[in-house]
């Protein structure tokens, strides 16, 4: 029991004249990062040997306020840690909404490019290659109808040519025939007027 109580006194002395020597030591080192101030608290603090075992002497002070420092700085990080929370929440729902417009912008261009790359044809959108295409097949067919029915056209103004020339051809060939049959008719008439007029004499 004894031996402890010295121990114990020996201790709050040590301690008591470590700190009060380092207490008298410049201040000019001071750095007020945490490393620094526990740097110092190790210059600070005393220590001794009981049973084999080295113990080191804080004031308690010392390390109080080292604890309220580090409590500081931890809630100076939680703050900063929640505001740069915030800030990335609101950065990230920037680009969300910017990534929208851009979706929708892109979509709009998209949908301008097509209605200016298509024609509207008989109510249904279609593109200009397309409309081209479609175009030239009405024309060339135009044409091509065109071109049929100018032959057919002359060929059957060739044929009526014909028609109309063989037609002549068989008015006169048939008039040509009357009138020799008319002819002969008026010959045979002659002839039975003759024949008549010596029966009666």
């Amino acid at each position: 029991m004894k031996r402890i109580g010295f121990l114990t006194s020996l201790i709050f002395f040590t301690s008591t004249f470590i700190l009060s020597a380092q207490g008298q030591t410049s201040t000019t080192e001071d750095d007020p990062t945490l490393v620094g101030q526990f740097q110092r608290l190790e210059k600070k603090s005393g220590n001794y040997r009981a049973n084999g075992i080295r113990y080191e002497v804080i004031r308690l002070v010392d390390l109080n306020q080292i604890k309220q420092n580090i409590f500081d700085s931890i809630n100076t990080a939680n703050t900063s840690i929640k505001e740069l929370t915030a800030t990335i929440e609101g950065n990230n729902a920037e680009i969300d909404g910017l990534n929208t417009k851009l979706q929708e912008t892109t979509e709009n261009l998209k949908t301008v490019t097509d209605e200016k790359d298509s024609i509207s044809f008989f109510g249904v959108s279609v593109g200009k290659a397309t409309y081209k295409g479609i175009l030239w097949s009405i024309i060339v067919g135009l044409l091509l109808m065109l071109f049929l029915f100018i032959y057919k056209f002359r060929n059957s103004n060739f044929l009526t040519l014909q028609a109309k020339t063989a037609l002549a051809d068989l008015e006169q060939e048939f008039e040509e025939h009357r009138r020799r049959a008319l002819e002969r008719e008026q010959k045979i008439s002659r002839r039975l007027q003759d024949e008549l007029n010596k029966n009666k004499k």
